[in-house]
């Protein structure tokens, strides 16, 4: 059951289980500037509120991969 969480952590990251934890980390900064709510504020409400649900997914699958794999 754990291991189903991590694999839809990855995905929520758009990269493979077999990403370099410098791939990870890429696909994170790239995700986390995309949905971040400061950047979409100026698009409306509607769209800050989905990009701060989507940025806490993104925070939510990095943490649990650094979690699985033990980097910081």
């Amino acid at each position: 059951m754990y291991y189903k969480d991590v694999d839809s952590a990855y995905k929520i990251l758009e990269i493979n289980t077999k990403a370099t934890d410098e791939e990870v980390k890429k696909a994170y900064r790239k995700m986390a500037v995309k949905y971040h709510p400061d950047k979409l504020s100026s698009l409306g409400p509607e769209f800050e509120k989905n990009g701060k649900e989507k940025f806490q997914k993104v925070q939510e699958a990095y943490d649990k991969i650094k979690k699985e794999r033990g980097f910081k």
